[in-house]
């Protein structure tokens, strides 16, 4: 089988979207609404996301930014009085599947390590340059300082995309948008 269930909760101004333009996508300006202060922060890490999810599955040239998704009725997001849950039915092609806990890594700023040993090897090596954390480095008020050290972070947020296990608590998935025709059916309160 060819197609995938996701599940993905929406703001319910999308059903909008969906009669006007036939499609969902999210704007900037759905994460500015969405994230308030802390949206400058997320959209800088959403475009490095995109940057690489499209390197997994082609993103059409009108999106902007991806639309999460639960592998998992069990864990997904349920429906509010403001978001309703779009069941849909997804061709595995156009599906980007990444570690939602070391997404939690690229949303601190932190290195994404290989294993575990990985990790004790990269907090000595943190201990042994005097760093406190790892995070800091990412800061662009300071970044200019640790050239190296910020690549060296940046460049390991690519194993978010590395499944090791496949985990429905932790596993997500992206999608660039919502067609009508993946809509199987729409939660509600």
């Amino acid at each position: 089988m060819n197609k995938v269930i996701l599940w993905t909760r929406q703001d319910i101004r999308s059903l909008n979207d969906l009669e006007n333009n036939g499609v969902i996508r999210i704007t900037r300006k759905h994460l500015e609404e969405k994230f308030d202060v802390i949206s400058d922060h997320i959209i800088y890490l959403y475009k490095w996301f995109v940057n690489e999810a499209e390197k997994k599955a082609p993103k059409p040239e009108e999106v902007e930014f991806p639309i999460w998704c639960s592998i998992s009725e069990e864990y997904m997001l349920r429906p509010t009085l403001n978001e309703i849950v779009y069941v849909l039915e997804v061709d595995k092609s156009e599906i980007i599947y990444f570690d939602g806990m070391k997404w939690d890594y690229v949303l601190n700023h932190h290195y994404v390590p290989k294993n575990d040993k990985d990790a004790e090897e990269y907090a000595k090596d943190m201990e042994m340059k005097g760093f406190k954390n790892s995070y800091s480095f990412i800061d662009e008020k300071i970044a200019h300082f640790y050239p190296e050290e910020r690549k060296r972070v940046i460049d390991s947020w690519t194993r978010v995309f590395d499944i090791d296990k496949w985990d429905i608590f932790r596993i997500q998935a992206n999608i660039w948008e919502i067609r009508t025709e993946m809509i199987k059916d729409i939660l509600r309160v």
